[in-house]
Parts: C-alpha cells; sequence; structure tokens
C-alpha cells in the first residue's frame, strides 16, 4: 500500500525529531511538510521558546518544507482554534490526510488531538507511542541525537539542567519522579544533530531566564 501524505508536528524538540526519523525509518508515512505553532511576539516557538532562526534551520536540515502557524501573545483558545483551522483546510487542499506526533504515553493529549483531527477530517499517527520511555531516551542518545533542554519546569527537575545536553549525564541527574524524556512535562528540547538531519547545526548556549514559573535557555545558532 501507498504510506500515506502526512505532516509532522515539529516541536524544535527531541521527541517530534525522533517521530521523524522512526517514520522515514518504517515508511509508515510519505512526509510533506513540518508543522510548527510560534509566538509571533517573541518569534519564539510555543512554549519550547526555541529562536524561529534555529526552527528554520532545522527544517532546512530535515529537508522538508515549514508551515508556521503565528500565534499572538497571550493566545485566546478561540485564536489558536482559528487559525489552526485556516492551516489545516490549506493542507488538507494539498491532499494530506494525516498528521504525525511524537507523544508518548499521555492519553488526555492523545485523545485531545484525535477529537480535533477528527473534525477536520484527517488522522493521527502516533510512531513513539507505549514505548518505553526509559529504553527510548537511550535509543534517541545511541542514534546520534543532540538536543539541549531549552526550557525547564522548576518544579519537577533542578533549575540548573536547564541549557544541559540530553546525554546520558543528564538522565543519570534527573530525579526518580521524572520521565526520562520529560513527557510530563518536566522539560522541553531543542535538537540539533540526527540522524533526521542532513547536517547538524552548529549553536550555542546562551542566557538562561525564568518567566511565569518555568526556566528557559537560549540555544542559539551560531
Amino acid at each position: 500500500m501507498t504510506p500515506p501524505k502526512a505532516i509532522l508536528s515539529w516541536s524544535s524538540g527531541k521527541d517530534s525529531a525522533f517521530a521523524l526519523h522512526e517514520v522515514r525509518r518504517t515508511g509508515l508515512a510519505d512526509v510533506a511538510a513540518l508543522l510548527t505553532t510560534v509566538n509571533e511576539t517573541h518569534e519564539r516557538v510555543a512554549m519550547h521558546g526555541v529562536r524561529e532562526s534555529l526552527l528554520d534551520l532545522q527544517a532546512e536540515a530535515a529537508g522538508l518544507p515549514l508551515i508556521k502557524v503565528k500565534l499572538p501573545w497571550p493566545c485566546p483558545n478561540e485564536v489558536y482554534e482559528e487559525r489552526m483551522g485556516q492551516a489545516m483546510a490549506r493542507i488538507q487542499a494539498d491532499g494530506i490526510t494525516h498528521t504525525i506526533f511524537g507523544d508518548l504515553f499521555l492519553e488526555d493529549i492523545r485523545a485531545y488531538r484525535e477529537e480535533r483531527l477528527a473534525a477536520a477530517g484527517m488522522e493521527g499517527l502516533f510512531p513513539l507511542w507505549g514505548r518505553d520511555t526509559q529504553t527510548l531516551a537511550r535509543e534517541m542518545i545511541a542514534s546520534g541525537l543532540v538536543a539541549h533542554l531549552a526550557c525547564v519546569d522548576p518544579k519537577q527537575i533542578p533549575a540548573a539542567l536547564s541549557g544541559r545536553r540530553f546525554d546520558e549525564a543528564l538522565l543519570a541527574e534527573l530525579p526518580e519522579s521524572a520521565d526520562p524524556c520529560g513527557e510530563n512535562g518536566e522539560f522541553h528540547t531543542a535538537v540539533t544533530a540526527g540522524p533526521m538531519f542532513t547536517r547538524a547545526i552548529p549553536v550555542t548556549i546562551g542566557e538562561t531566564v525564568t518567566r511565569e514559573g518555568f526556566v528557559y535557555t537560549d540555544v542559539m545558532p551560531v
């Protein structure tokens, strides 16, 4: 069977990046583009706080066009729904029927995504779903994936880990209560190299700031 044409929900982090790698490796879908929500006020990826300039380089390294959904800050839910609906209508007009997500195990998030997709006449694909996250985290690292913690929830893991590379040393320092992939919101990452990219993206680690209870570290393209 011909694999379905899909877009990939791109967060700029390791899970969406590894989902792209898995889809390409298995032939689960034909990935036509990446889709990302961007804070139009600060020109950064929503939640992760990753610079739009790094986001553009990620898409280039992945060899895929990037669809940006620009959102105001703060963003009322009705504005989010309207702009995402407009983007999905354009995507469907291009013959795209599926959306790929890097979600791992949060049932409520998956249910929400599937409900919204069904309303739009699309289907979801979850290539990493249900994988043991201890094993998955180490598979990512072993694959050559390079990522740094761009956002940390200091209520769940030490703030000092923000900006650190996602590697075996980091995993060893995470509290036992933390998911090694950060699926419960412990941290978010910015990917700069890996098997999903044709080349590594040189970056430097910039300043760390605290905003609205979260710790952000600037991962800046060189």
